[in-house]
């Protein structure tokens, strides 16, 4: 077997384990730290985009590296951004949420998924019309990586955001714990509150704590590995398995990325059914390089995650086939859509611009990820309107 294939193999059932295991979606992520002010898949995030930052600048500075994604930045990240993430709060969830569940039986996702298709598939035909009235006048910069940019060092550079980021979180935990009441609710283990100049002091105090409560965990289940492998995982065990995979794809093959190779599986799928997919612009010289509309590396590792989720699902006993409500049926529908448009109209989606994007620096996915960013707030806020947000 090609050492490369077997590299896509491993990494995309691995993600998918790792994904189903650890629940880890970036709509839960964002949508119930808004709505509810519940952070727990938010720090998997986090954990899992700086700790990859951190590895990849390594690896990049070693030369240990396949490139950089980096599309020309401006605006069309910002609206592109808001439209995948107006659609994947509607659909209720994200590119990497949409493969797990998929693969646990969720026939909902499936829908999602071919209507993520159905995006993709009216982008490129819109895309040489685009080319001129959209994507010319609103990229006002060349594609860059601030770890090719930067004087700084790339391992110096990435652990300087490293430590801003923990710096920050101890920060907003520390003036909530001097409010009353900590991130999840708890108060301050010896009953005191702190002043706002003592909040990051406060904060990595409960940092500490955290960390050393779930090595305390980790140690716990390894005392009965298979029937903890069963149960969910936290979110931040997740993210240390994705961090290591994508360390692995970072270096033999590229960042990681979902929609693109999705929007791949749309062209080879259509192809294989007599249209000639390689005569789409978008398609054929794009996305395929003019390289013909065959089957990727890439696209074998999406294929994989959904596996890999199937495997997990089974596993722990979560497998089931599940028809979706009548009602619910909108949401895969214009949900997927939005999501297979926007990702193209972005470019990139949550995986390629808020995780893999953030984590190599690059600055058109930082204007991407406020657009995703806002598009799950209002959304999250239209969605509970009824009932009101936390945030």
């Amino acid at each position: 077997m090609d050492s490369t294939l077997l590299v896509a193999l491993t990494v995309g059932l691995g993600l998918g384990v790792f994904l189903q295991k650890g629940r880890f979606c970036f709509v839960h992520a964002f949508r119930d730290l808004f709505a509810f002010k519940d952070t727990r898949v938010t720090k998997g995030v986090l954990a899992a985009t700086t700790l990859t930052m951190v590895f990849w600048s390594i690896a990049y500075s070693l030369g240990y590296y396949q490139g950089f994604w980096t599309p020309g930045w401006g605006l069309t990240g910002l609206f592109g951004g808001f439209v995948f993430g107006v659609g994947m709060t509607y659909a209720g969830g994200c590119a990497t949420g949409t493969l797990y569940r998929a693969g646990q039986g969720y026939l909902h996702f499936w829908l999602t998924l071919l209507f993520m298709g159905v995006g993709y598939v009216a982008f490129t035909v819109a895309y040489p019309t685009l080319q001129s009235t959209y994507f010319a006048p609103l990229t006002f910069g060349e594609g860059m990586t601030l770890f090719e940019t930067s004087p700084i060092p790339a391992p110096a550079l990435a652990l300087l955001i490293a430590a801003v980021v923990v710096l920050v979180y101890a920060t907003i935990v520390g003036r909530n714990a001097a409010g009353g009441e900590g991130r999840s609710g708890e108060a301050l283990a010896d009953g005191g509150v702190p002043s706002a100049r003592s909040a990051p002091v406060a904060g990595l105090q409960s940092f500490v704590r955290g960390t050393r409560a779930y090595a305390d965990g980790l140690r716990e289940a390894w005392r009965d590995p298979i029937a903890n492998s069963k149960r969910p995982w936290d979110p931040r065990t997740a993210a240390l398995g994705i961090t290591a995979l994508a360390v692995v794809w970072f270096t033999q093959v590229s960042i990681v990325g979902v929609t693109g190779p999705e929007a791949r599986w749309a062209g080879y799928l259509l192809n294989l059914t007599g249209v000639d997919a390689g005569s789409f612009e978008y398609w054929g010289s794009v996305l395929f390089q003019g390289a013909g509309v065959t089957l990727t590396v890439d696209m074998v590792m999406i294929a994989a995650v959904i596996g890999g989720a199937f495997l997990a699902s089974l596993w722990s006993g979560d497998f089931s086939i599940r028809v979706p409500k009548r009602r619910r049926l909108p949401n895969a529908v214009f949900g997927g859509f939005l999501m297979g448009a926007g990702s193209r109209l972005a470019p990139g989606c949550n995986i390629g611009n808020i995780y893999s994007g953030l984590a190599e620096l690059s600055v058109h996915s930082f204007i991407a990820t406020v657009g995703i960013v806002a598009g799950v707030y209002v959304m999250t806020h239209w969605l509970y309107r009824d009932v009101g947000c936390a945030i």
